[in-house]
């Protein structure tokens, strides 16, 4: 997330941060049970809308920690990097586990320097993905994974550029639904809808 989130960071609009992110509790986690869990829940909307307004898929949490999106500069205040992998914790879990409905996931498992975030499951890209097939009569049409990521047919959709991983996770999830085959070699993926 370093250099490629501040390129990233600078082609697009600016974010509009909530109100709660200008009250200086809010960097520091609450230690009152019920409190806490509303903070948590600020947290994870805060941190899906920011990487959803800048495409961010996938964050490193010790780049991240020094943006915007964990530092208030005009604050000076921060959430510490012991309270961030809380909150993405959190975010992993399943509502059922009393967490945040899986809008999270690391990707480097235990080291947890390194996660997914989910503003759309790979579930909720994967219907996006089959509906789009559906309206534009691309079933049992053979497509590259780069015409879905980058083609002109697909600039439109909330998709468009989005990271290969993401990509493919997605796809795995129509596979397992019966709906798509993904084959070919690295970097020449083509896919099949059904």
């Amino acid at each position: 997330m370093a250099s490629s989130l501040d390129s990233t960071l600078a082609s697009t609009t600016p974010f509009t941060f909530p109100v709660r992110y200008n009250f200086p509790p809010f960097f520091s986690l609450q230690p009152n049970s019920n409190t806490h869990a509303v903070q948590l829940k600020k947290w994870s909307s805060l941190i899906q809308s920011w990487c959803r307004h800048h495409r961010i898929f996938k964050i490193s949490l010790v780049d991240a920690i020094e943006s915007p999106l964990f530092r208030n500069a005009e604050l000076r205040k921060q959430l510490s990097l012991k309270d961030a992998r809380l909150v993405l914790d959190w975010m992993s879990k399943g509502d059922e586990e009393g967490g945040g409905g899986r809008r999270a996931e690391w990707i480097d498992g235990g080291n947890k320097g390194a996660v997914w975030i989910w503003w759309r499951r790979p579930e909720e890209w994967a219907g996006a993905i089959a509906e789009w097939v559906e309206s534009t009569g691309q079933k049992n049409v053979v497509l590259t994974v780069y015409e879905l990521l980058e083609g002109e047919a697909t600039v439109s959709q909330e998709w468009h550029g989005m990271d290969a991983e993401v990509m493919f996770k997605s796809l795995n999830v129509l596979v397992k639904q019966g709906k798509a085959q993904v084959f070919g070699s690295e970097g020449q993926e083509g896919v099949k809808f059904f």
